[in-house]
């Protein structure tokens, strides 16, 4: 099956087809006719139907295929129709997210699955997930599956984890190699100062954790070593589901902000020991606060 992505593209060309042809209600779609038109193959032109049937713009019929429900002239434009109740998009987001991590998702699953469970059209659950896709926890199948991809979800898991970085991240700042790049340092002060002031009240949960894990990618990607970086993304990508659930409670966001802040402050002074120290006692200090909560 398409990447959701192209079903999108897909979807959006033939509302165009059937403008640029005038179709009327009742008119059958064809598959192969569209895909000749549009000169892709059939599976992304079936995906894009399917989607265009959950917007009740066409029907299907057994054994007969699609029709129009509506004219040319009544179609809506795309994006309107995906506008209904953006605002829930995260609330479906982490019920997947917060299912996953219970375990009551299995392993692999239909869209239509996903579709009857949370109550979501094709369209909504495929942009939720090329969101979760882009995060790097769920992955396409060949079909209409998803594989979730493996997580942090034990305690143990995730103390290892913690464990990781603790050896990793304070040693690659005291790497020869490693050297401030300015423009992220700044950056990266900017972005944790808003979150002080109180943008951590107002933040998504995953802009939070983005915040947090690039920061420390940052520093660690400052030692132009791929294979400290490499690891340090792998855990951050494996906790990221804990974290959503962590980050609910939000009263040491503000602590955690001004170390970052301290750590920069330290590697522009040129203490690189110190802020190693500084490090560690960082993400020792979190990992203690964060791990019995899973």
């Amino acid at each position: 099956m398409p990447r959701p992505n192209l079903a999108t593209q897909m979807t959006a060309r033939i509302l165009d087809y059937i403008r640029a042809n005038d179709l009327q209600a009742e008119q059958h779609l064809p598959s192969q006719t569209l895909a000749d038109a549009l000169r892709v193959s059939r599976a992304p032109i079936n995906t894009a139907l399917q989607i265009l049937e959950d917007m009740k713009i066409v029907r299907s019929e057994p054994n007969r295929g699609f029709f129009l429900v509506k004219s040319a002239a009544e179609l809506p434009d795309l994006p309107d129709a995906e506008e209904a109740e953006p605002e829930r998009e995260d609330e479906w987001y982490f019920a997947i997210a917060e299912d996953r991590l219970a375990g009551k998702l299995p392993d692999k699953v239909s869209e239509n699955e996903l579709m009857r469970r949370y109550g979501l059209s094709r369209t909504r659950l495929l942009k939720i997930l090329t969101k979760i896709a882009d995060e790097g926890w769920i992955e396409r199948l060949p079909g209409n599956g998803w594989a979730f991809g493996p997580l942090l979800t034990s305690r143990e898991s995730y103390q290892q984890g913690y464990q990781l970085r603790v050896a990793l991240e304070p040693q690659a700042l005291l790497l020869s190699s490693f050297e401030i790049d300015r423009a992220a340092f700044a950056a990266a002060r900017e972005q944790q100062q808003w979150l002080l002031d109180g943008g951590y009240k107002r933040a998504s949960r995953s802009e939070i954790f983005a915040a947090n894990a690039e920061f420390h990618e940052m520093l660690v990607g400052c030692a132009h070593n791929p294979f400290f970086l490499d690891a340090v993304k792998r855990v951050n990508r494996l906790r990221r589901l804990v974290e959503y659930r962590i980050t609910v409670d939000r009263s040491r966001l503000p602590i955690q902000c001004r170390e970052h802040i301290n750590i920069l402050t330290l590697l522009e002074k040129g203490l690189r020991q110190e802020a190693s120290d500084f490090l560690r006692i960082h993400i020792e200090g979190a990992g203690l606060i964060k791990v019995p909560k899973v």
